[in-house]
């Protein structure tokens, strides 16, 4: 009998959602998401409050270094393809190991048309208690976390086509 219990546990804890759909470390799935300044590559604030609460945003935590996000960026190009303009899109860098002269080569290299901001003060990253680079939030145009995981197989194609059509 305690054989079956353990096969019956094993099946339920096998059906778990992917850490992909919702990853255990970072914010939960259903906080509004923190609206912070971050900076820009030529040092200048940005309020990431001009998109959330007001469109869709979709953002990556990720460095130049990390083949995680090298192997998720076709997928956000694709997604961005999709999308347009009806979600923001933006990678936040996370700076360790990083020069703004580094970030802009590799976006030079890699065609990245997204807005990159350089997270020099680590507010971001701290406000979006972010566990690793390839992190990505989407946030919905209430402000609303609806997504969050980490490594380079997300599938976040389908959130982000159920929060565009949002109220349109």
């Amino acid at each position: 009998m305690r054989l079956s219990t353990l096969a019956a546990a094993m099946a339920v804890l096998g059906s778990a959602a992917p850490l992909t759909a919702q990853s255990e470390a970072g914010l939960a799935v259903g906080v509004q998401a923190p609206i912070v300044k971050v900076n820009d590559l030529d040092g200048k604030p940005i309020d990431l409050g001009q998109w959330i609460g007001k469109k869709p945003v979709f953002i990556e935590f990720w460095a130049t270094w990390c083949p995680n996000c090298e192997e998720l960026l076709p997928a956000i190009k694709a997604a961005q393809a999709a999308y347009g303009d009806k979600v923001e899109f933006i990678g936040v860098n996370v700076v360790v190991n990083q020069t703004p002269e580094r970030v802009r080569r590799y976006l030079e290299s890699h065609d990245i048309a997204y807005r990159v901001l350089y997270d020099d003060q680590g507010t971001s990253t701290r406000a979006y208690l972010a566990p690793a680079t390839s992190y990505v939030v989407i946030v919905d145009k209430t402000g609303k976390v609806v997504y969050t995981g980490i490594g380079a197989e997300q599938k976040f194609d389908d959130v982000l086509r159920q929060i565009v059509g949002m109220g349109e």
